[in-house]
């Protein structure tokens, strides 16, 4: 017979008020109660009925992930898989495990003019304790309107506008961009070509930005024939390496905006017959597994996704739950490996 909450209560010696304060980390629990109740779950091993929860308006234990779903399906139907949504289903992940959550990871099209409709009847269904929210959708008014109108918390992974509005975390997209084009300056690269990401994500500008920015710093001109706008996606920058070293002048170094565009520019470069580093640097953003594994191995931005997520989904978990306002910084590191060396 499946154990009940009154079960719980009764080996526990407690009130069954008692057990519910546990379960839904309310204020006033002592060590020992919490002890005493934990210890019980266990020996029956309960499992609250979260159907019910949600119903009586206490917490439903469930966080919910808002990921882009045009890039993240084209990322499943290349074939490639997606890195970024792993890692941010791992980080997240670990710390619902830890404090007995459940994630849920939602595809949302934001730019279907029926959004904000479907977004309200998916949280009012779901009733999540919490929502994480990616790029672009941490970035989208329409989404921050439904989930304050709502009440439900949220936490937006790199953030640019409206500072302000709900919890983020973020990392530094512009000064790690400007770190890694002056990595190529210090090796002696003049000429550096750039592949953006799509402009609609606040870190594909903030990327831009630093790229620009240390090569103004550095006295050096950007060639415009030398950037090209990408999706994130290897056949974008397969296409731009392709375009860039079809200029007259080729660059010596090209920096991609993540990892799939930069392999996108190894395969380019490899079709050309133009040697990689030899000829010609490449580096990208992100650090993913294949960034490790390429031919040579990339150098690259280790974007922590994984930290990232788990730093947000203890935003949305008791006690920290609903400090809207706080942000939160996580580092980045500068990964040097075979794809860029000096220009010959």
């Amino acid at each position: 017979m499946t154990a009940t909450i009154y079960d719980v209560a009764a080996l526990a010696g407690v009130s069954i008020k008692s057990v519910s304060r546990v379960l839904n980390r309310g204020p006033n629990v002592s060590p020992k109660l919490q002890a005493k109740v934990l210890a019980a779950v266990e020996t029956l091993d309960y499992r609250p009925n979260l159907s019910a929860r949600s119903l009586a308006g206490a917490s439903s234990y469930l966080i919910a992930a808002f990921v882009d779903a045009e890039l993240t399906l084209e990322h499943w139907r290349s074939g490639r898989g997606n890195d970024y949504l792993s890692r941010l289903e791992y980080g997240a992940l670990v710390e619902c495990r830890k404090a007995g959550y459940h994630l849920m990871v939602e595809l949302v099209d934001y730019g279907s003019p029926s959004l904000e409709t479907w977004l309200l009847a998916l949280l009012r269904s779901l009733k999540p304790d919490g929502v994480l929210l990616t790029p672009p959708n941490s970035d989208d008014p329409r989404v921050l309107d439904v989930l304050e109108r709502n009440g439900t918390p949220f936490v937006r992974l790199g953030a640019e506008i409206d500072l302000d509005r709900g919890m983020r975390v973020f990392m530094d997209d512009r000064q790690a961009a400007a770190d890694m084009t002056a990595h190529l300056i210090a090796l002696g690269h003049r000429r550096i070509g750039f592949i953006a990401g799509p402009g609609s994500y606040a870190a594909s500008r903030k990327r831009r930005e630093g790229f620009e920015a240390a090569m103004a710093r550095h006295g050096l001109e950007v060639d415009p024939g030398l950037v090209v706008e990408g999706d994130f996606t290897f056949d974008s920058g397969r296409r731009a390496g392709t375009a860039i070293l079809g200029r007259p002048e080729r660059p010596t170094a090209i920096f991609a905006s993540n990892d799939d565009m930069a392999l996108g520019v190894l395969n380019a470069a490899a079709a050309l017959g133009v040697a990689t580093p030899a000829a010609l640097a490449v580096c990208g953003f992100d650090d993913t597994p294949s960034a490790m594994l390429s031919t040579p191995p990339l150098t690259t931005i280790r974007q922590p996704v994984a930290e990232m997520a788990a730093a947000a989904t203890r935003l949305l978990l008791p006690p920290s739950a609903g400090q809207q306002g706080h942000a939160e910084r996580v580092d980045y590191a500068l990964i040097d490996r075979l794809s860029t060396r000096p220009p010959s």
